[in-house]
């Protein structure tokens, strides 16, 4: 019996439960035993009274994708998909992870943390910069600094989700990602948004929204952003499945974004489209992570 998660409490629940729901048909088409499990603050208890071999995690953001589900799974010695407990929360952290990727020489935007009550040291990079929230997925909470009076107002939004930020150097170029499955890259998928930012509207309600898979890099390019995918990804000891994002400015050269250990599966999400460019259906492709 395998118990699809999804909803949680962070602030992308609500796809959260659009990906379960497509899990958890997809399983039923296939015939495969499962139940559909929201998880809220406070019913742990009534999933561990259920009888479940795995879990098939498909929660979003803090408390699915920041190791505590794969935690309590562990602790109750139930197998899941995905990421193990510490490296999904290293992964969850951006600024975690960019320290990693840095010290092995791993292509990233110039940037610094801030802390929420601190003063932040000098940014010693030029506008424009991205503030983030180091905690949080689907682009919530960013915002395009274009003037160092805009910092404050910035920093401000990104503290409402949690007490560090990110500032990063601001990137002008094509946002690509690559989508990893059992230890190997899919067709990277290119990402034209009529937005400046690729937001959650765009990600995932917007569709005006364009996706090119396969992408238009040429055959070199493609094979450099998947090895550098694959490499950003195992460092991180990540595993499974999962997405990798990037940024390519105006000659091409690649800038790592962040990692997704939970990435979206909806009707609009990227995994699925990546698997299908390899004909591989989203039946297969549910089948494929549950047994990897």
């Amino acid at each position: 019996m395998i118990a699809v998660l999804m909803g949680g409490y962070s602030a992308e629940r609500e796809i959260s439960l659009l990906s379960g729901k497509a899990v958890y048909d997809a399983f039923c088409k296939s015939k495969v035993d499962c139940f559909a499990f929201d998880l809220t603050h406070d019913n742990l208890d009534e999933l561990w009274s259920k009888e479940f071999d795995k879990a098939f995690i498909v929660l979003h953001g803090r408390g699915g994708e920041d190791g505590f589900i794969q935690s309590q799974l562990e602790k109750n010695n139930i197998s899941y998909t995905g990421s193990d407990a510490k490296s999904s929360s290293l992964c969850m952290d951006k600024a975690v992870t960019k320290d990693l990727w840095s010290k092995h020489n791993l292509p990233l935007a110039a940037s610094i943390v801030a802390a929420k009550g601190e003063n932040l040291d000098s940014i010693t990079f030029p506008l424009p910069w991205a503030v983030k929230p180091t905690l949080e997925g689907s682009s919530i909470g960013i915002t395009k600094v274009t003037h160092e009076s805009e910092l404050d107002s910035a920093l401000k939004t990104a503290f409402i989700y949690g007490n560090q930020a990110l500032v990063e150097q601001w990137i002008d170029g094509d946002e690509y990602t690559v989508s990893i499955l059992n230890d190997d890259a899919l067709p990277s998928i290119k990402i034209i948004s009529d937005h400046d930012i690729y937001d959650y509207h765009s990600k995932y309600f917007s569709n005006k929204t364009e996706y090119l898979c396969p992408s238009d890099l040429s055959k070199d390019q493609e094979l450099n952003l998947q090895k550098i995918a694959l490499k950003a990804f195992n460092l991180t000891g990540a595993s499974g499945w999962g997405r990798v994002d990037f940024i390519l400015d105006k000659d091409r050269v690649p800038f790592l974004l962040e990692i997704n250990t939970v990435p979206g599966m909806t009707s609009h999400s990227l995994v699925p489209m990546a698997a299908k460019a390899l004909n591989i259906s989203f039946e297969e492709l549910v089948i494929k992570i549950l047994n990897g």
